[in-house]
């Protein structure tokens, strides 16, 4: 599948982005809470693709709106208090959108696993990449195709220079 398949007019009800690893010391919405590259990479790609309804899927939690007012954590994904599919597909049916389509889920592997226990219909666009430096380049492509761009790349023109500018602003 080409990455215009996951942008071009195309408009998700529902895309699932990971949380992260990085987070701030204290508590904060969902939206700031996490802080890392990553999260923000694919939360960019994300809101690139203008969906009805932006979830993230934490380990701990499951399903937080990015409104949501969460404490940091350190529970990563098949930790024996990670959320669990049963949990997760609860959650799901509460905040109502089992049944959107189309749905998007960016994250890694595990990521995906967990998402699409709930909705195995769901577009995975970062499926098959070989690392984290692809998955990076991926969600930086599916940004751009839905016509946006990361702030390092509007303000240079030399990829030298965007690359520099990007590790400042990591």
């Amino acid at each position: 599948m080409d990455l215009t398949d996951y942008t071009a007019g195309f408009r998700p009800e529902l895309v699932v982005i990971p949380c992260g690893v990085r987070k701030l010391d204290h508590r904060a919405q969902a939206a700031d809470m996490y802080i890392g590259s990553y999260h923000r990479a694919c939360r960019r790609a994300a809101e690139a693709l203008q969906p009805d309804r932006l979830v993230i899927l934490s380990a701990f939690h499951g399903l937080l709106d990015l409104s949501d007012e969460i404490d940091p954590y350190d529970i990563p994904h098949g930790h024996p208090d990670a959320v669990t599919v049963p949990i997760l597909r609860d959650q799901a049916e509460r905040f109502g959108v089992t049944a959107l389509d189309p749905v998007v889920i960016l994250g890694g592997a595990r990521h995906v696993a967990l998402a699409t226990a709930i909705w195995p219909h769901a577009r995975t666009p970062l499926t098959g990449t070989r690392g984290m430096g692809e998955q990076f380049a991926r969600l930086t492509a599916m940004a751009r195709a839905a016509g946006t761009q990361p702030p390092a790349m509007a303000k240079t023109r030399s990829p030298r220079r965007a690359v520099a500018v990007r590790r400042l602003n990591s």
